[in-house]
C-alpha cells in the first residue's frame, strides 16, 4: 500500500510516517522503482504501535526503547516495566507543575478586575511587577 493508505489504516499522518522513518522507528520500507514507498502489515503494526506509544505521552527515545523490546521476543518485561514506570513518575511530575500552574492562574485571574481600567494583576506578574505577597493577599480576599 501507498503512504496515503498506510496514514490512513494506520491513524498517523504522512508526514509523521516520513518522520518516524527518518528515525529509524520505521525500518526497511520497500519503494518501487518509482521511488515510492510501499507498506506492509507489519509496518502498520508498528505505526499503530507508535500511535499508541505518543498517546500515552512516551517520548521518541521511550518509543525507540519500547520499540526495541516489543520486535525482541526474548525480552524481559522487567525492562518494559522500568520505562513505563520512570513515564509514569514523570506525567506525575507533571502534574503536580500543572496544577501548580493552574492555581496560581486562577489566583491571579481572581484578582483582576477584568473593567476598563489598565491595571491588571496578571499582565503584572508576567512582566515581574507583582509583589508576591499582595497577589496571594488579594487570592485570599
Amino acid at each position: 500500500m501507498n503512504i496515503g493508505e498506510a496514514a490512513q489504516r494506520s491513524g498517523v499522518s504522512a508526514k509523521m510516517i516520513r518522520h518516524y522513518e527518518s528515525l529509524g522507528l520505521v525500518p526497511g520500507v520497500r519503494r518501487t522503482e518509482a521511488g515510492y514507498r510501499q507498506y506492509d502489515d507489519d509496518t502498520l503494526h508498528t505505526l499503530r504501535f507508535i500511535r499508541r506509544a505518543r498517546d500515552l505521552g512516551f517520548d521518541m527515545q521511550e518509543i525507540a526503547a519500547l520499540l526495541q523490546l516489543w520486535r525482541n521476543k526474548r525480552r524481559s518485561s522487567a525492562e518494559v516495566k522500568r520505562i513505563a514506570a520512570h513515564h509514569v513518575a514523570d506525567l506525575q511530575r507533571r502534574i503536580v507543575a500543572l496544577q501548580s500552574m493552574q492555581r496560581t492562574l486562577q489566583k491571579l485571574a481572581h484578582c483582576c478586575a477584568g473593567d476598563d481600567r489598565p491595571e491588571c494583576p496578571i499582565l503584572d506578574d508576567l512582566a515581574g511587577e507583582a509583589e508576591p505577597e499582595s497577589a496571594a493577599a488579594h487570592g485570599a480576599a
